[in-house]
């Protein structure tokens, strides 16, 4: 193909794109939510809600990113370093278990500060002696309500919300003549996290901690032909409460007897919250919190032609319907520019818009309040922390009136409604708080409440696609966009989807332009969204693999400026993790561990058998230099040079020469949440290589500390290395003891094949297979983000059918393993959205791998996906590349050169090595043939 036809073909490829593009990036379903997991998100990086959609009664659930618990402290246990040598010894010696005691003694995180419970529990034991009380048979508890027992996640996800403290949980059961023959058995797995339970109001167990196994034998004598009475008292001091069961629903909670017979107690409990004023309990970190949700009542009717989306090109969530001939549409928008979520109502006839709104919130401490005839506003506080935020939501009509009534806002027969909700936190960095957040929320939102409506839309949207519209993907035909998403989640399972896995590309992009803007928090184990009180693992930043997950897609997709938000929090995260360094290492530089929150955290938490991991700043810094191989930015580096810096020094401190190889080795440290405390886990020391390239690397570029440079560079060799154990896998640890029936979801070791590149198919073929090895022993299922971290893995692998096979695992209806939400949300479970975007990233290695020697084109493309079009990707060095493929093959290649630098391009076992000129752009045919 000549040149001059090349460019009406590819013109001709770009324009078939923009048609069918459109119909690609939308979700969309025919029913309203009826679950948080079904709401469609919208968020501004500062604001996020979730959209129900509801025709009667509609739910706008919203977050404000600063609102968390806990207050700004120390988190640091002073002089922890004195056991850092008995700590290293004992493992050192193979005493795992004295050296876990030892740290959990005096080496983790200081909690938060508690208050004594001792006299709080005598009064509500007090309640366990009476003879008529709750334990007993005779007891009445018609006036208690009821609630659903078990609970896994907590009674907190059945109606107790928010609660901690004292709870009776009451239920019968029926025994015939032979069953009071025999003893039986009570197995209730898991209780979180105290109980005293009672059979006809004798004590059958008590025990405390939620993983401690609750096994009751009740002896026969105790029961009663006909009606049985259990009853449980359930002390929760902090977190999760309730009688959880088993994960796996499957195994009931009942009772057993010896024959075999089983009577299973699952169902509908009666219960009473006895006390709920709970003495403060240290907790090791804060927790994201919900702050609250807009609610509307419309007018009853028949509805029909009901459809809710998301519309991914604009950055718009809608909901459309019929009744009694009207067409009604609400829109939803959340808007940078103005920090407001922004919702208008319309209809197709004049004076049919009706509806009534108000505000309320989960938080215990709240109260709404009439700011004005337009005006809401809705306080809140948390419960454990110093933080507390005002919402504000007003009204514009064209038309109508309104009125307030009741703590609602009641509108009647406008043409048109516009709504703001606008919030604010009196939170103001992580050492401080500003007691003054009112005034200027007060401020915003008369600002926000005087624009022209119209004239949010139009910014919102001229900011939204300014970055939404840099990249596009199109994979396929369009053929499946007519159905809804929820259904083509469930036929994927079974069917090919091209467009669906573009779709979920977009819909990742999407989410990070909701979640991570620039000057805001970044996005969070949820992203922005959270609706919980007691969130699971409070929605903070797990740094060991989850907070950066998060941000693998940001540079590939052309979302640059959203990697702010990160860098901003690891700038805080090396001022705190100075103080951690000193106290637990005695060390120079900075150090964080395997979690942080909004008050920046970096201390060992939970429990010494994976709290204790040093790694998580090296694992930061990796970020930054990231960020300077895709777009080559020496004033970004000459900045957080500093930050890159101190955590080298961190490591030169850090490791020791192991007695046993000679090699410099990582001690204290765990390979993440996976085989306990040890020394050398290969996470560690792939991390630390990588650290220690990007210090001597930047520092030559920013010309500075020639002799640090050249000591650090002396230790690399030194680390111990990768290793090849005898399976022929890449080992996980210094020794050779790997599990090869160990299916953990973490596969940590394999940090070096990603996001890391020192294992890569043109250097380190032997490794590369040892990995492979590694993978297949831990196998391919997983919780949502370790699938999507499978699917980056075996697309660096090269492997197309075995990345294919796990994007379907990834887009399967969540289940007890994985998969998605019917929002496409990741499904941990529960939702957790590294996964979204890990999955995401792992789709776009698929089509373009740039971390080694070559720009590598459809290097690990699956048949199922044989045609598409690709605008807009990036790759490391300063390029940026539009790209198509028809029958598997690539079709043409445009790149534009950002640096100047050296190209080099590969695609189906051609190569091209060229200089350019930065900001040019170079045209290819299929054949990598240079056009121009």
């Amino acid at each position: 193909m000549t040149a001059m036809q090349y460019r009406p073909f590819c013109l001709l490829i770009g324009l078939l794109c923009i048609v069918n593009v459109h119909a690609q990036q939308r979700l969309w379903y025919s029913s309203p939510a009826k679950e948080w997991e079904e709401a469609l998100p919208i968020g501004n990086g500062r604001l996020g809600a979730m959209i129900y959609g509801g025709d009667h009664e509609e739910e706008v659930q919203f977050n404000e990113e600063t609102l968390w618990t806990g207050e700004p402290r120390s988190y640091d246990r002073p002089g922890a370093h004195r056991y850092l040598d008995t700590i290293r010894e004992l493992l050192d010696r193979g005493k795992q278990r004295e050296a876990e005691a030892l740290a959990m003694e005096h080496f983790m995180g200081k909690k938060s500060p508690s208050e004594d419970n001792a006299a709080w529990l005598k009064e509500i034991g007090r309640e366990r002696s009476k003879s008529n009380g709750p334990a007993s048979f005779d007891f009445n508890d018609s006036g208690w309500k009821s609630i659903a027992v078990p609970s896994y996640e907590g009674w907190e996800d059945v109606g107790l919300e928010g609660v901690d403290g004292a709870v009776w949980f009451r239920t019968a059961f029926h025994l015939t003549e032979t069953d009071v023959q025999s003893d039986w058995v009570l197995d209730f797995n898991k209780i979180r996290e105290q109980d005293f339970t009672y059979v006809n109001g004798t004590l059958v167990g008590h025990k405390n901690g939620d993983q401690e196994k609750r096994v009751y034998k009740i002896p026969k004598e105790q029961l009663r032909v006909g009606r049985n009475i259990l009853a449980v008292q359930v002390i929760n001091l902090t977190g999760k409460g309730g009688i959880a069961g088993y994960k796996d629903t499957a195994q009931a909670i009942g009772l057993r007897n010896a024959n075999g017979r089983f009577i299973p107690l699952a169902g509908t409990w009666k219960y009473w919250i006895q006390n709920a004023n709970v003495p403060k309990v240290g907790v090791y970190q804060a927790s994201y919190q919900p702050f609250g949700s807009l609610r509307f009542v419309f007018p009853k009717g028949t509805t029909r032609e009901y459809r809710r989306s998301l519309d991914l090109d604009r950055g718009v969530a809608e909901v459309r319907y019929k009744q009694d001939g009207v067409s009604f549409v609400r829109s939803y928008i959340a808007s940078f520019p103005d920090n407001a979520v922004a919702i208008r109502l319309s209809a197709d006839l004049p004076g049919r818009i009706s509806f009534s709104m108000t505000m309320d919130s989960k938080h215990p401490q709240h109260r709404l309040y009439k700011l004005d005839e337009h005006t809401l506003a809705l306080h809140v506080k948390v419960k454990d922390g110093v933080l507390e935020g005002t919402s504000f939501v007003s009204l514009k009509l064209d038309g109508g009136k309104v009125y307030e009534q009741d703590g609602y806002l009641h509108v009647e027969r406008a043409n048109r409604a516009d709504i703001v909700l606008t919030g604010a936190t009196n939170y103001k960095d992580f050492r401080h708080i500003s007691p003054d957040y009112l005034v200027r929320a007060k401020a915003h939102h008369a600002y926000v409440h005087k624009q022209s409506s119209d004239a949010i839309w139009q910014r919102h949207d001229k900011d939204y696609r300014n970055l939404f519209h840099r990249f596009s993907i199109q994979l396929g035909h369009p053929e499946k966009d007519n159905l809804p998403t929820d259904e083509r989640l469930r036929r994927f399972v079974t069917e090919d989807d091209p467009g669906l896995v573009a779709l979920y590309v977009q819909y990742g992009r999407y989410l990070q332009i909701a979640s991570s803007r620039e000057g805001t928090q970044p996005a969070n184990l949820q992203g922005i969204w959270n609706h919980l009180l007691e969130p699971s693992w409070g929605s903070k930043y797990t740094t060991n693999i989850n907070l950066e997950m998060n941000y693998w897609p940001t540079e590939m997709f052309n979302l640059s400026e959203l990697h702010d938000p990160l860098f901003r929090m690891i700038r805080e995260l090396s001022e705190a993790g100075k103080s951690t360094a000193r106290s637990y290492y005695n060390a120079r530089g900075w150090v964080l561990h395997h979690n942080t929150d909004i008050w920046r955290g970096t201390a060992p938490i939970n429990h010494a058998n994976h709290g204790i991991w040093p790694t998580g700043g090296a694992w930061l810094v990796t970020h930054l230099w990231e960020h300077y191989r895709y777009n080559q930015d020496t004033a970004f580096l000459r900045a957080y040079y500093p930050i890159i810096k101190g955590a080298a020094l961190f490591f030169k401190d850090f490791l020791v020469r192991d007695g046993h190889t000679g090699w410099l080795v990582s001690t204290p440290s765990n390979s993440p949440e996976n085989g306990g405390l040890v020394k050398g886990p290969a996470m560690d020391h792939q991390l630390i290589r990588a650290l220690f390239n990007i210090f001597v690397k930047s520092s030559a570029l920013v010309g500075e500390d020639q002799s640090l440079r050249d000591s650090v560079n002396t230790m690399i060799p030194k680390i111990a290395p990768n290793q090849i154990g005898r399976y022929g896998q890449l080992q996980e640890w210094l020794e050779d003891i790997d599990d090869p029936e160990n299916k953990h979801r973490h596969v940590s070791h394999l940090w070096g094949l990603h996001p890391g590149d020192e294992i890569n198919m043109d250097s380190t073929p032997a490794l590369v297979e040892a990995a492979k090895k590694s993978l297949l022993m831990r196998g391919d299922d997983g919780t949502g983000w370790s699938l999507a971290w499978k699917i980056n893995f075996w697309a660096r692998l090269k492997d197309a059918p075995h990345t294919y096979k796990m994007i379907k695992m990834l887009l399967r209806p969540a289940g007890k393993a994985g998969g998605s939400y019917p929002n496409l949300f990741d499904a941990h479970p529960p939702f957790q959205i590294d996964g979204n975007f890990g999955g995401a990233a792992g789709i776009g290695e698929m089509l373009v791998q740039s971390h080694a020697a070559y720009i590598d084109i459809l290097p690990a493309l699956p048949e199922q996906l044989s045609e598409g079009h690709v605008k807009g990707f990036k790759a490391r060095g300063g390029f940026e590349m539009d790209f198509h493929w028809q029958d598997s093959r690539l079709s043409g290649l445009r790149i534009r050169s950002t640096a100047g630098n050296l190209l080099r391009v590969r695609c189906g076992g051609r190569a091209v090595e060229m200089a350019t000129v930065k900001d040019k752009i170079y045209q290819f045919d299929a054949n990598l043939n240079l056009l121009n």
